[in-house]
């Protein structure tokens, strides 16, 4: 893809997603779910964990969803099509960008691609374009949720970006320690197997896809027939770094983890969650989530 095939306009990003957010509140196409925060603060790391106050309202919405596809014997995608009162932006001819219908952080976006491609498969220059198109319109962290045991909810591609500054993202701090050459390394705080490197705004999406092959190499997962992925992974990235960590199984002791989760933020289901996450140890559920490191 090339530059002059992006449909979205700059500068108009951030005042689209603000128009769009209140009239889907008003419509009740944009179900929020209130949650209640603390901060836990751990092995250098100020953990934000969120209980999720009414989960039932998007448990309820999928039952009924997986209700209506047994009927019909028809697997329900939610982005194809997707709900209009939710559309956000044109990106480019292959990728639209609309809102979270359940959303727990304001103003969180999902970058779809507009015919369907699996959560299973690699990103693709296509992708990382449109991502650095709406990175460019405003600073957030960007994840990728690859297959189910790495937190995906939906078959249907779909990236996602929350509207974070470097200090919102609890991690940060960590980031400042990593181990680099050329470009490519460890973070030492993390006991589990991953691989980081540094990004430049403005570089171009082909660089990036570069540098993501790379880690992909780098922690073994491996292209498959139809760009598809050989394992389940998380991957996080902002205008100045991306971080990938193979998963091996989607939750411990019952407590979930996507993305957000190697980012330093969890959600977790009561307050029960809450205290055996404490006792557990955040960066322990990460470590039992993921794979262990090798030792040098």
């Amino acid at each position: 893809m090339h530059q002059q095939e992006i449909r979205l306009k700059p500068g108009t990003l951030w005042t689209s997603l603000k128009k769009t957010t209140e009239l889907a509140l008003k419509s009740g196409a944009l179900k929020s779910i209130p949650t209640e925060l603390e901060i836990f603060e751990k092995d250098g790391i100020k953990f934000v964990i969120r209980i999720l106050e009414n989960i039932n309202r998007k448990n309820a919405d999928k039952a009924k969803k997986d209700q209506e596809a047994t009927k019909t014997g028809k697997e329900f995608n939610p982005f194809l099509p997707y709900e209009e009162d939710l559309f956000v932006t044109d990106i480019s001819n292959t990728h639209v960008c609309i809102l979270n219908k359940f959303n727990v952080v304001d103003y969180h976006l999902l970058i779809i691609t507009r015919a369907f491609e699996p959560q299973e498969s690699l990103l693709t220059l296509e992708d990382l374009t449109a991502v650095w198109a709406c990175l460019a319109e405003f600073n957030g962290l960007v994840f990728y949720n690859g297959g189910k045991l790495a937190g995906a909810s939906q078959p249907h591609k779909h990236l996602q970006i929350v509207p974070f500054t470097e200090i919102d993202i609890p991690i940060s701090p960590l980031l400042k320690t990593a181990k680099l050459e050329n470009d490519l390394g460890t973070i030492p705080e993390f006991p589990f197997l991953h691989a980081f490197t540094t990004l430049k705004m403005g570089e171009s999406a082909e660089v990036t896809l570069e540098k993501y092959h790379t880690l992909l190499r780098t922690v073994g997962i491996k292209p498959l027939e139809n760009n598809m992925q050989s394992g389940a992974y998380n991957l996080l990235f902002t205008r100045e770094w991306m971080l990938i960590v193979p998963r091996k199984q989607e939750e411990f002791e019952k407590i979930s983890v996507n993305s957000l989760g190697f980012a330093g933020a969890l959600l977790v289901k009561n307050q029960q969650q809450m205290q055996l996450l404490k006792n557990i140890n955040p960066i322990n559920l990460l470590n039992n989530v993921a794979f262990p490191r090798q030792q040098n």
